[in-house]
């Protein structure tokens, strides 16, 4: 027979992990380059942009959408590396449970 009071628990122990681990990622940072790193965007783990940097050769051009297509390159990369860190950082605060591609609050 099931110990419905034991599953109760450890899923609440798995809870709090969870809520943890997306406190302590929420707090780390990634760095997503775009043309040979002449355009850098850094994202904190809630993908919330905390700074970019733009090389003076880029700034130089007068083709105001190769910059821009340059920024969305850089963030899609910061972006897919959060992404990653935080589906390893389920992985282990779930022991590897899988949540069926359930996304985090942020």
């Amino acid at each position: 027979m099931l110990n419905i009071q034991g599953i109760m628990k450890q899923a609440q122990q798995m809870q709090r992990k969870m809520q943890e681990t997306q406190a302590k990622l929420g707090q780390e940072v990634r760095e997503g380059t775009s043309g040979g790193g002449a355009v850098k965007v850094v994202l904190n783990g809630k993908s919330e942009m905390q700074s970019i940097n733009i090389d003076k050769s880029v700034l130089s051009s007068d083709d105001a959408s190769m910059l821009e297509d340059l920024i969305l390159v850089a963030y899609n990369d910061a972006h897919k590396k959060i992404d990653s860190m935080m589906e390893e950082g389920m992985k282990e605060a779930t022991g590897g449970i899988g949540l069926g591609g359930l996304k985090l609050p942020f």
